[in-house]
C-alpha cells in the first residue's frame, strides 16, 4: 500500500501546475479558411505593407519570390508554416481582375492552390487574427499580395 502512495505522490509532483506556453502559433483560422474559403476577398492596408490582399476573414495572403509562375517551391515543412490558399467560391475584390486569379494542382499533395498572376498564394501560420502581416518580408522571400507581385509578373 505504501508503494502505491509513493507512486501517486511522485506522479503528482511531475504534473505541471500551469498551462504550458505555446511554442509556435497554432494554425487555426488560416487553416480553416484555407480549406473552406467563402465570401469576397478583401483589400486591406497597413503602413508597413501598403495595400494587400486578404481572404474574406481578413487573413493576409502571401506569395514567395522563390516560386515561379504556376509552380510552388514550398513543400514538406514549409507547408506547415505557409499553408496554401485556395480561392474556392470566394469573389475577387473590386479593383482586381478575375482573369488574374487561377489555380494549380500541387504535385506533392494533389490539392488545388490559387494563384495571382501565376504565383501561388499562401497564408502564414503565425498570423492569428485578421490584419496581421507577420509573414511580410520573412527570410526576404515572402511578401503580401500587392504591387510587388505585379512588378515580378511584368519582369517575367
Amino acid at each position: 500500500m505504501w508503494k502505491w502512495i509513493i507512486a501517486v505522490t511522485l506522479l503528482a509532483g511531475c504534473m505541471a501546475d500551469e498551462e504550458p506556453e505555446e511554442m509556435s502559433a497554432p494554425m487555426n483560422e488560416a487553416q480553416d479558411a484555407a480549406q473552406n474559403p467563402t465570401g469576397q476577398l478583401r483589400v486591406m492596408k497597413k503602413e508597413e505593407t501598403g495595400q494587400y490582399l486578404a481572404d474574406s476573414a481578413g487573413m493576409t495572403l502571401y506569395f514567395s519570390i522563390e516560386d515561379k509562375e504556376g509552380v510552388s517551391t514550398c513543400t514538406n515543412h514549409c507547408l506547415e508554416e505557409w499553408p496554401p490558399f485556395y480561392l474556392g467560391s470566394s469573389k475577387v475584390p473590386e479593383g482586381f481582375s478575375s482573369s488574374d486569379f487561377g489555380e494549380i494542382t500541387r504535385e506533392d499533395t494533389g490539392k488545388k492552390q490559387s494563384t495571382y498572376k501565376g504565383y501561388p498564394l499562401y497564408y502564414f501560420s503565425r498570423d492569428q487574427v485578421a490584419g496581421q502581416t507577420n509573414g511580410y518580408s520573412a527570410d526576404d522571400k515572402w511578401y503580401t499580395v500587392n504591387n510587388a507581385i505585379d512588378r515580378m509578373a511584368q519582369a517575367n
